[in-house]
């Protein structure tokens, strides 16, 4: 029998959701969002805010300038030290002897060769001297090494003289009696050196110029390294005044910045000492030359002609921020009398003539305020949020102000919030690579806040990549 087809009803099938595929989709178009957004928001290099100081410095190689008197031999012989490097001395001081005819020279000698032993207070001495040399030394000024071994060598030389005076006592008697050992004592008290370096005749004066700063081909001649001298030769000098001098070749900037004060804090670069010392400039040849006037360290320096001395001259803490962040930007300025709190949130704001109405209205409009003037007069407004002709109603007022007065704030990009948002800074100190600024300033930047590293990059709300 055959079927009849037009009894068939066919089924429809029920409208179903697929979540899979809906789930798919989204994940698609967040891929597709985040891949835009990475193309259309800026890449920004960041810069944390932190604490941080500059030290407006200046290093310069100084000549030192003492009242030095030199001291010569009176008849020829064998000398020997007995007075350390750099110590003060007194009238009844001996500090040194001269032997005639060499027999106590060549006792101290043959007593050398056998075991002496220093006093416990002269090996602390020298240790003191090797570690204050070792701390302060430089591989750029290897020159100071052998300067300094020579130094030392002498002192060990004085150490060991001394032992040997007492070790014989009764010979030396003897020769004194004989008039062939003759102890040499100060003419008058001071601070005794035994090195010469022809400087000794310089004395403070407007007459120093540049090119007696310059001390590449220095050199000096360490009187104590002697054993034997001929009448006429030096053979010691002394300090005669605590009073003493730094001459530095400085530039006009310095002058400049140190026009209004007497006084400069310096520091030595050898061991970082600091003072605070009068000084005074004169112009020679076209150098300006500083004159440092001491009454300190005599004893710390006087070993040393030539010093490398640091002025500091400013040295100021707060933020520190590089100057790639720092960028220039216009603003309208409002007076403060026309701002008042209103609106839902409270904040301040203007009351602003809505131009869009036949007839005047005003609309209460709460603007960015991105600083205070400093005679707190006025706001600082963005033009996204006024502009130029806007008439403003002071409140409780029929007066307007007419928006047209601009003025410039610096400042930097904070980009806390994945966008560039324009903050005031005051600067306090700027060099060529950074710049201090206030910290807590209103409507400013705060400690490790993050900021654009170059702000020429960026403009106002402009999304950022961090």
């Amino acid at each position: 029998m055959k079927k009849n087809d037009n009894n068939v009803v066919q089924y429809k099938k029920p409208f179903s959701i697929n979540l899979g595929f809906i789930l798919f989709l989204m994940i698609i178009i967040y891929v597709i969002f985040n891949f835009v957004l990475y193309f259309t928001k800026k890449n920004v290099a960041e810069y944390e805010v932190g604490q941080g100081s500059i030290a407006a410095n200046n290093v310069y190689q100084g000549l030192a300038v003492r009242d030095e008197t030199v001291f010569y031999a009176d008849r020829d012989g064998y000398i020997n030290y007995y007075i350390a490097n750099c110590s003060k001395v007194s009238v009844l001081d001996m500090v040194y002897s001269i032997d005639s005819n060499g027999d106590i020279y060549k006792a101290m000698d043959t007593q050398k060769n056998k075991e002496t032993a220093l006093s416990s207070a002269d090996y602390k001495s020298l240790s003191d001297s090797i570690t204050s040399f070792m701390s302060g030394y430089s591989s750029l000024n290897f020159n100071e090494a052998t300067i300094y071994r020579d130094d030392l060598s002498s002192d060990i030389i004085q150490a060991v003289n001394n032992q040997m005076m007492v070790q014989l006592a009764k010979e030396i008697d003897d020769a004194t009696q004989n008039h062939t050992f003759f102890k040499g004592y100060p003419e008058h008290p001071g601070l005794v050196l035994y090195y010469v370096d022809q400087y000794e005749s310089y004395k403070p004066s407007a007459d120093i110029g540049s090119d007696d700063l310059n001390g590449v081909n220095y050199s000096k001649d360490n009187l104590n390294l002697q054993s034997k001298v001929k009448k006429g030769d030096p053979i010691y000098k002394l300090v005669n005044s605590e009073e003493w001098h730094i001459y530095l070749d400085v530039s006009s900037d310095v002058v400049d910045l140190l026009s209004e004060s007497n006084y400069v804090k310096i520091r030595f670069c050898e061991d970082d000492y600091t003072l605070t010392v009068p000084f005074s400039v004169n112009k020679k040849d076209g150098h300006y030359i500083m004159d440092l006037k001491l009454k300190k360290a005599l004893i710390r320096y006087a070993g040393e002609r030539f010093l490398d001395v640091e002025l500091i001259m400013n040295e100021d803490s707060g933020l520190k921020i590089p100057n790639s962040a720092i960028v220039e930007k216009d603003f309208y300025k409002i007076p403060v009398e026309y701002f008042a709190k209103g609106g839902d949130s409270g904040d301040l704001g203007i009351l602003l003539d809505d131009q869009d109405h036949e007839t005047r209205t005003y609309t209460f409009v709460a603007p960015t305020i991105y600083a205070q003037s400093d005679d707190e007069k006025y706001y600082y407004v963005d033009s996204e949020d006024v502009s130029r002709g806007d008439k403003i109603q002071k409140p409780g007022s029929t007066e307007t102000y007419e928006v047209s007065e601009t003025g410039s704030l610096m400042g930097v990009y904070n980009i806390n919030k994945g966008y560039a948002i324009f903050k005031q800074i005051r600067i306090i100190y700027q060099n060529e690579e950074y710049a201090i600024v206030e910290p807590r300033t209103t409507y400013g930047i705060a400690l490790y806040d993050h900021i654009a590293l170059d702000a020429s990059s960026l403009s106002e709300n402009e999304l950022v990549i961090k």
